[in-house]
């Protein structure tokens, strides 16, 4: 992404990372890897892969990038396993953990990430402030690029989700269900957690070892 002279290219999964951390950046390659019809919903609160194959993405006009590839091989890994995988286990896998550690250097590298205590800079900061004010939550998700979409998510995690991806997000875990009862709003959580809120501030920048069709929503 170049979103001026002086603005840092980052792409929606640095992006993502900086503002949620790990789990916010694994829902982008999620959500990315639905659009291209290389995974769907699984069991409730999970994710599985449908028939477009790893090759088959790769020949897309947009190349897979290493945090999508990661998340594939984490999904085959497990279904080989028959374990189904929901947000939490696929931020834990190795794999996934490794690409998101490249993603943490390259940040850190270009002074929006600290080290030691892994959180955004005062740079990146006002960098997120800055795309946050250029790109306001989607209100359709009609007349979206398919890389508009994932800088929505990335940027403004759940509040996109529930606009661009509804229905998939819901069901794989990346948003918590809201019902409304006689004491107001009650939130049911999945088995997973939801990827973040779309504040500025990340919950957490760690490893995160604690923790169909795009046309189909």
């Amino acid at each position: 992404m170049d979103d001026g002279d002086t603005t840092p290219r980052l792409t929606p999964y640095e992006v993502a990372l900086l503002r949620g951390g790990p789990p916010a950046a694994v829902a982008v390659a999620v959500v990315a890897l639905h659009l291209r019809g290389a995974v769907g919903a699984g069991l409730p609160g999970t994710v599985r892969r449908t028939g477009t194959d790893a090759v088959t993405a790769q020949r897309s006009p947009r190349p897979l990038p290493p945090l999508e590839r990661a998340v594939l091989h984490c999904l085959d890994e497990r279904d080989g396993l028959g374990e189904p995988a929901g947000p939490r286990e696929i931020t834990a896998h190795p794999a996934v953990r490794l690409a998101v550690a490249e993603l943490r250097t390259g940040l850190a590298s270009a002074g929006l990430l600290r080290t030691v205590l892994p959180a955004p800079t005062r740079a990146a900061r006002r960098l997120l402030r800055d795309l946050t004010e250029r790109h306001a939550p989607p209100a359709s998700r009609h007349g979206l690029s398919e890389d508009a979409k994932l800088l929505a998510v990335a940027l403004h995690g759940t509040a996109a989700l529930r606009v661009l991806v509804p229905r998939f997000a819901l069901r794989a875990g990346l948003t918590e269900r809201i019902e409304v009862g006689g004491k107001g709003m009650l939130r049911h959580s999945p088995r997973n957690i939801a990827p973040g809120d779309g504040t500025l501030v990340p919950h957490w920048c760690g490893d995160g070892g604690g923790g169909g069709s795009g046309g189909g929503d």
